[in-house]
């Protein structure tokens, strides 16, 4: 499966304002007033922009920041720094699609690995293990076996 940004155009169209305003300008949403943030169907989160696979459900934990946090990406993400607001952090950003997706951090539940990606919901399209084969995603059936 091949995954590429659609042209601004396009984005503007197929994009909610939110979404736009988080993956191509950078924003964050409210904490905890998001749909992902308390999710835990089994399933992939994939950039809204672009399909790319990005983070499982088996990656997912409750970390009480009000987005949703993750372990690990599943694949290749960038990461960059951001000395935006006064602050130092390392934004993330998506590899083929250059969507802002959040920042991660190093708070994260050290037995897996001590991170903590914390994710806009309004940058992920969330594909129930159901809906994997039909949409595209079948090679990642055998994570949640």
């Amino acid at each position: 499966m091949t995954f590429k940004k659609p042209d601004a155009k396009t984005l503007k169209k197929t994009l909610t304002p939110l979404q736009f305003k988080i993956t191509q300008e950078d924003g964050t949403e409210p904490p905890f007033d998001n749909p992902y943030h308390n999710h835990k169907e089994p399933g992939l989160y994939v950039d809204v922009v672009s399909g790319e696979p990005l983070f499982s459900s088996l990656d997912k934990f409750d970390s009480g920041c009000g987005w949703p946090s993750f372990t690990a990406p599943l694949k290749e993400v960038v990461e960059k720094e951001d000395r935006r607001y006064g602050m130092r952090r390392v934004e993330v950003r998506s590899k083929e699609a250059d969507s802002h997706l959040g920042h991660v951090f190093d708070d994260g539940p050290r037995d897996r690995g001590g991170l903590r990606y914390c994710i806009n919901s309004a940058a992920l399209r969330f594909i129930p293990v159901s809906e994997l084969e039909k949409e595209g995603y079948g090679e990642y059936l055998e994570l949640f076996k």
